[in-house]
């Protein structure tokens, strides 16, 4: 089981506080930095001082680190274009010398939309934008160096493109898909990922789209193991429970909530939650982390959970 961090950067967070996490998840030896694409905060937040780029922040880490992997979950498709998305991306990876992550979906926050001018289809044409999208950004990448790429799609026209520049990692960087959709989301994750996450869901409910997903790369004659799968859950580790009860108050939860939905409690209690998702076949968990300043957090987690994984 690898452990990777995941940040919420739209709550309020500093580059500084970033590359601070950042740097103290290399050093703790964690798999991977992520972070969320969003332009809006969540809840009461006051979101200062403000949202920040995605892959601009990334672009940055990528030269102030040396090991970790880098990665969103998820940039959000109605962002970007798919040709301009795949230039940033294979940029950045080369900027990190190969080790950059696309973890990518539909986008789903309206409200974020509307607040800088983006705008946001019906859930439907997201989904066939996102399909289009795909098949363009995969397309560009793996195409051979002088050759060119053509595609034409209902929403996306590309034509005699030179698919440059080219990543470092090859074929690509890894793309991860994620949701709990039940149709399309397996569909597209088993023509196009190389990653699963189940972001948020419980054991069981992480286990009935696992097992979707895996019907859907039977149905097109791809081996489900060769897809990786993840999930994402919010972070609250004490030493003891006096220590769990600040964490939890410094994010504004409850104790007995984080343990339900989340991973909670002292690092014994971690270690058997993380083995319950284990059995499903999961390989990776991103620790969501809200409070950045507790680097104590971080160094707990890997110095007493992650050894017993």
């Amino acid at each position: 089981m690898e452990l990777r961090i995941f940040t919420e950067p739209q709550q309020g967070a500093t580059y500084e506080r970033l590359l601070a996490v950042a740097r103290c998840a290399e050093d703790a030896g964690y798999g991977a930095f992520f972070r969320s694409d969003h332009y809006l905060k969540m809840g009461s937040v006051s979101g200062l001082p403000g949202p920040s780029d995605a892959w601009t922040t990334l672009a940055g880490l990528a030269r102030e680190t040396t090991r970790i992997r880098l990665g969103t979950l998820m940039t959000a498709a109605t962002f970007r274009l798919p040709g301009p998305l795949a230039i940033t991306v294979a940029q950045v990876d080369a900027m990190s010398g190969g080790r950059v992550e696309l973890g990518i979906g539909t986008g789903w926050y309206d409200a974020e939309h509307a607040a800088y001018g983006i705008p946001f289809p019906p859930l439907g044409e997201r989904f066939d934008r996102f399909e289009e999208q795909l098949t363009i950004i995969r397309g560009l990448w793996e195409t051979p160096v002088g050759s060119t790429f053509d595609f034409r799609g209902a929403y996306y026209t590309v034509t005699d493109s030179p698919a440059l520049p080219k990543p470092v990692q090859t074929p690509r960087p890894p793309i991860m898909i994620g949701g709990l959709g039940p149709k399309r989301t397996p569909a597209l994750a088993a023509r196009f990922a190389d990653e699963f996450n189940v972001a948020f869901a419980g054991v069981d409910d992480s286990a009935a789209q696992l097992g979707r997903v895996r019907a859907a790369c039977a149905a097109i004659g791809r081996d489900p193991a060769s897809l990786r799968f993840s999930n994402a859950l919010v972070l609250c580790c004490g030493r003891d429970e006096a220590e769990v009860n600040r964490r939890a108050a410094a994010i504004g939860r409850e104790p007995a909530e984080l343990r339900a939905n989340g991973l909670a409690g002292t690092p014994a209690e971690i270690v058997e939650k993380i083995g319950r998702y284990a059995v499903l076949g999961i390989e990776r968990i991103y620790l969501q982390v809200l409070d950045l300043d507790d680097l104590d957090h971080l160094e707990l987690v890997a110095a007493e959970v992650a050894p017993q994984l």
